[in-house]
């Protein structure tokens, strides 16, 4: 579930049938000269126009959608007799494109498509807004996911580099707890090559902070540490001392950090 602001009235949007729908009920309560959102949503049903739209979307989204429910529904529409609501809908005609929702969030919702056609029921700002603020929303979503994929990554080649250190620093015989220490020493390796400082520097830095340094590192940052736990692999296995090691990362991190600083589209990424 996440939440927009169109024009002071805030909005919720939730995934239904891995799809985003938005709650027409939240953007009936924008329309000033009515009370009841419920109404507002059967005032804009009783459209012809409406009963197009749904039904022609309908068609072309839904194999199950019952067309001849539909033919019935396009021709009483418009006529001064004709109340529809969307459960009656819903139920007629197997449409998906809008969903009654009960409980805590509950209300009407209507996919994208459909929910910016109602906005203009609400007014032509309205639905322009409502498009922004939702362009602007999954573009946040975008960026995270890139984030996540990133942070992703840096987790699986971190695997392989401890994977390296099992096999070439620890030998067969020290304890678990032994062993422990050589990790979080490699890691820091990494950590003050890429940061400039340990992981218990940073936290002794920063106490009020959840999680770790990595967590709070930039798109950039984990692009460059993902490469780097690679190579730290590779510089293990050919036997360099961790000192030298050290080294040649901090000079790598330097190097990738400038180009992908340059780089906008990586900044993009942010």
């Amino acid at each position: 579930m996440a939440k927009i602001t169109v024009q002071n009235t805030e909005i919720t949007i939730v995934n239904i049938h891995e799809q985003d729908y938005i709650s027409l009920t939240d953007m009936a309560n924008a329309k000033e000269s009515e009370s009841r959102a419920a109404d507002i949503i059967k005032n804009w049903l009783r459209n012809r126009y409406t009963i197009e739209f749904l039904g022609t979307w309908e068609i072309i989204h839904n194999p199950n959608f019952k067309v001849v429910e539909f033919d019935h529904f396009r021709i009483q529409a418009g006529l001064p007799s004709f109340v529809l609501s969307v459960s009656e809908w819903i139920e007629a005609t197997d449409a998906i494109g809008l969903v009654v929702k009960k409980g805590r969030y509950g209300g009407t919702y209507a996919y994208k498509d459909i929910a910016f056609e109602f906005g203009s029921a609400i007014s032509v700002p309205f639905k322009l807004y409502l498009i922004e603020e939702f362009q602007r929303l999954k573009e946040q979503e975008q960026a995270l996911l890139g984030w996540s994929a990133k942070r992703e990554l840096s987790k699986i080649n971190y695997r392989i580099h401890t994977d390296a250190i099992r096999e070439h620093l620890i030998p067969p015989t020290i304890t678990a707890q032994q062993a422990s220490i050589v990790y979080a020493n490699e890691a820091d390796v990494l950590n003050v090559a890429m940061f400039g400082k340990t992981a218990k520097q940073w936290r002794e830095e920063n106490p009020d902070k959840k999680g770790n340094i990595r967590d709070y590192a930039t798109i950039n940052e984990l692009i460059c540490l993902s490469n780097m736990e690679s190579l730290n692999a590779v510089f293990i296995d050919q036997g360099l001392p961790q000192h030298e090691r050290l080294i040649k990362l901090n000079e790598i991190a330097i190097n990738q950090m400038r180009i992908l600083e340059q780089d906008g589209d990586r900044k993009l990424l942010k």
